[in-house]
């Protein structure tokens, strides 16, 4: 029987026109949480390189927010089989 790991990414755009802020964080199995802007800046980015970890997307949520301002929080569920 194959034991899975989960973790989480999540995308947050916030502002309006040029200025806008967006970052990432990344919710590990052990329930660690970082931020890992810094590392790439783009979701694409980061799903890649969690691949080249061994991750698989299983699933991606969308959040948009337009009443109070552009808020967009998208989460990446992913995970990997523990060896």
């Amino acid at each position: 029987m194959v034991a899975w790991e989960y973790a989480l990414l999540v995308r947050r755009y916030q502002g309006q026109g040029r200025n806008f802020h967006v970052s990432f964080v990344w919710y590990g199995p052990d329930g660690s949480r970082t931020d890992i802007t810094a590392y790439a800046d783009t979701a694409i980015a980061h799903l890649n390189r969690a691949g080249r970890e061994g991750w698989e997307l299983v699933s991606a949520a969308e959040d948009v927010n337009n009443v109070q301002g552009s808020t967009e929080v998208h989460r990446y569920h992913l995970k990997r089989p523990i060896v």
